[in-house]
């Protein structure tokens, strides 16, 4: 066994039903870390990487979350992987260093030497052993993988600057109103066990001024709607940026892909690179053939061992098929993501779609989008939906089509009926309704 001195724990951060909300609808069917993105849920992908991080010993998800949406993963993934994966449920947002800190009893049950924290919603080749050798030369208390993005782009990120020979972490700001560097922070982090510390400084500094806030009536009542909860603690704006410029914080450049999963528009464009990264890490997990026995495929696609796809469809690139899908002859799929007991009939068409579980898409239909991974707007969502003939064309970025099973938000069961020849373009459908016009850019709820 290594000694304790070696060991490394993970950490990612995973969220809650707060969060995420540009995710939606996607989140509402499921927890966001769930989401299928190549086939394997979108937390999978991190866990997957921090499995090649020499002597780990332990890795925790961290959110607030319920327990019992993330119970059947955590065990079916610690089984698979034989590193032991447990949940932690936060009682409420503690913010991402105030949530780390929350639960530093069971991180350093293991006595780590090195603790690698991730944000779930990343998504990157996460080069963390070679990041993890990186951070040990420095011999600081932390380390960020960083990357170069377009300076037009920069500030929707937090932008840093560090020192070109040293890598030393100078300056830090997140989102900036004015233009700072393009180098960007990815949300990938390795700490020594000393972040603890850190954090337990400004929860010290927040509680003294609290206390003196408490000094004057008017004072508290005028800081009270401003004021952050005393526990809530940001690793950006509350850790990384008073530390930058004392030799305690480095940084690792990626040369590789790296994007934000923060709508469903970018959630296929990661997929597709999640798939393209596979012929190199997990060749067995992509499908292939030539359209003689099995159908023909194109690029990179991940086709679930359950799902029955028909000899004569042509699938690929960048596709998806998750499981008990059923797709027809002559169907053809280019860049969608199809969920769970979708059935795509004879000779359907989809493109740049993501289409939910349990939806149909009828003979000779087309579900189509432009492919605008970044565009607000365009969006078509449908409850549980049989098509006939159904035909969306040209449609602003993509077409998700979605069963919605909420208790919350609708009542379950229920169907959207779109009738023949109706064209839905950039719309939400909610369930019990039947389409019997074209629509477009309306919200039926």
């Amino acid at each position: 066994m290594a000694g304790s001195e070696q060991r490394v724990v993970a950490v990612i951060m995973v969220g809650g039903p707060t969060k995420g909300t540009r995710f939606r609808p996607l989140s509402l069917n499921v927890p966001k870390p769930l989401f299928p993105l190549a086939g394997q849920p979108m937390v999978h992908h991190p866990i997957s990487a921090c499995r090649r991080i020499p002597n780990l010993a332990q890795i925790y998800l961290i959110g607030f979350y319920e327990e019992r949406e993330f119970a059947l993963y955590v065990s079916s993934i610690s089984n698979e992987l034989r590193i032991p994966v447990r949940y932690l449920r936060e009682d409420k947002p503690h913010g991402s260093a105030g949530g780390l800190y929350s639960f530093r009893d069971y991180i350093m049950e293991d006595s780590p030497s090195h603790i690698v924290l991730l944000n779930c919603d990343v998504c990157s080749s996460f080069p963390l052993p070679d990041m993890l050798e990186a951070h040990k030369k420095y011999g600081g208390m932390g380390t960020l993988l960083v990357n170069k993005v377009s300076a037009e782009s920069a500030n929707q990120f937090g932008e840093l600057v560090a020192d070109p020979e040293t890598n030393e972490l100078l300056h830090y700001t997140e989102k900036p109103e004015t233009f700072v560097s393009d180098l960007i922070n990815c949300g990938v982090y390795i700490f020594t066990p000393n972040i603890f510390s850190a954090i337990e400084d400004v929860l010290k500094q927040k509680k003294d001024r609290a206390n003196l806030r408490r000094v004057s009536s008017f004072e508290a009542l005028q800081s009270a709607t401003k004021a952050l909860p005393a526990d809530f603690v940001r690793l950006d704006q509350d850790i990384l940026s008073p530390l930058a410029g004392k030799k305690e914080l480095y940084t690792y450049q990626t040369l590789d892909f790296w994007e934000q999963i923060k709508t469903p528009g970018m959630s296929l464009r990661c997929s597709g690179l999640y798939l393209s990264q596979f012929r190199r890490t997990s060749p067995h997990l992509l499908a292939s053939g030539d359209g003689k026995r099995t159908a023909t495929i194109v690029g990179d696609v991940y086709i679930h061992p359950s799902a029955k796809v028909h000899p004569t469809s042509k699938i690929g690139p960048n596709v998806s098929i998750s499981a008990n899908a059923r797709v027809g002859a002559g169907a053809r799929l280019i860049n969608c993501i199809i969920l769970d007991d979708v059935e795509i009939m004879e000779n359907a068409v989809v493109i740049h779609s993501i289409v939910g579980w349990k939806s149909s898409i009828g003979k000779w239909s087309r579900v189509q989008g432009e492919g605008d991974h970044n565009a607000k707007l365009g969006i078509t969502i449908l409850g549980k939906t049989q098509t006939r003939r159904f035909t969306v064309s040209h449609t602003e970025i993509f077409v998700i089509i979605l069963f919605l099973e909420l208790t919350s938000y609708i009542n379950t069961g229920e169907a959207v009926d779109v009738e023949d020849e109706v064209v839905v373009v950039n719309s939400i459908v909610l369930p019990n309704k039947t389409l019997n016009v074209s629509v477009q850019e309306e919200i039926i709820l």
